[in-house]
């Protein structure tokens, strides 16, 4: 016991190597950390953020994160974000949310056509995610937040007044449906005298919202577009590009909230690109394998205090 705990302590002063050594005790740490329900060690909290189709690299990190035994006690989300995010709450396997990446397609919870476009430009009316809701209700069903099977949260912002809207408890569709409301082009969501938009503008790694739910430590899935290369050619884009520079503005801060980020290479797939959503599943499985065991040390190290009273405790 007393060699357990000493190896401990020098592994939280001196951190961990690429030694076999080390790897062997890391694992064995590991295996001890995931048993602990999740009031004896910090909760975890996964946060996706937004980023149109290139956010279906969450996916991708949710299946390696799984695969791996990574514990994810709560959810939180903004855009696509919270499309996934929600799914997952709800108890989707894996497998389910490929197939909904399959067969994702730009238009399935808008109005946004050839006709839809049109009449955008011709009249003073903007775009409905009237259909949003029923996409969301068709993973989901029509659920209150507190009938997922993990607590989750999403953000939007009021285009009245700019502030950021937190939702952890209600109707879930609506609030999700609001979560990616890109503004300017689609209609604001009306909702308890609010007009909702995309949370993308004021909260694009919501790391405030899960914590807000509990977490302790968190891991973020980042899918940031690189705007500085992207071809301003239409309103649309235009519109996309305020959204991802302003997200990344306020993504810093966020940054330094979240206690590990996997941040797949998708900054070449433009938000509208539904065709490619199974190449950013993929990408976000690649980078998260490839910073798994990162992740896990850095979890074991938040952790030494919980694993010392489960050892001192003979658990």
């Amino acid at each position: 016991m007393l060699h357990l705990i000493t190896l401990l302590f020098l592994i939280t002063t001196t951190g961990f190597c690429s030694e076999t050594p080390d790897a062997i005790l890391r694992d064995m740490l590991w295996e001890q950390l995931i048993v602990l329900p999740s009031d004896r060690r910090p909760k975890v909290g996964l946060v996706l953020s937004g980023g149109g189709a290139r956010g279906f690299a969450h996916v991708g990190a949710i299946e390696v994160l799984e695969r791996g035994g990574f514990p994810i006690d709560v959810v939180a989300g903004t855009s696509i974000g919270a499309i996934v995010g929600s799914v997952y709450a709800n108890g989707a396997s894996v497998e389910k949310m490929r197939e909904m990446v399959k067969k994702a397609r730009f238009d399935q919870g808008t109005n946004l056509n050839s006709f839809g476009l049109l009449r955008l430009f011709l009249v003073e009316s903007l775009l409905s995610t009237k259909k949003m809701e029923s996409y969301i209700r068709s993973h989901i069903g029509d659920k209150q937040f507190h009938e997922l099977k993990k607590p989750f949260a999403c953000v939007a912002m009021d285009l009245k007044t700019g502030e950021r809207i937190l939702f952890k408890e209600g109707r879930v569709a609506p609030a999700v449906r609001a979560s990616m409301n890109l503004p300017g082009l689609f209609k604001p969501v009306e909702y308890r005298h609010r007009y909702l938009v995309d949370g993308g503008v004021v909260d694009y790694i919501p790391v405030d919202a899960a914590k807000s739910l509990g977490a302790q430590y968190v891991i973020a899935s980042v899918t940031e577009g690189d705007y500085t290369q992207a071809p301003i050619t239409n309103v649309l884009l235009s519109l996309q590009q305020v959204i991802d520079i302003r997200g990344a503005l306020l993504s810093n801060a966020s940054r330094r909230k979240a206690n590990f980020i996997v941040e797949p290479s998708v900054g070449d797939i433009d938000f509208y690109q539904f065709e490619r959503s199974e190449e950013s599943v993929e990408r976000g499985v690649l980078a998260t394998q490839e910073t798994f065991e990162r992740a896990k040390e850095s979890y074991i190290l938040s952790s030494m205090p919980s694993l010392i009273t489960a050892w001192k405790n003979g658990k």
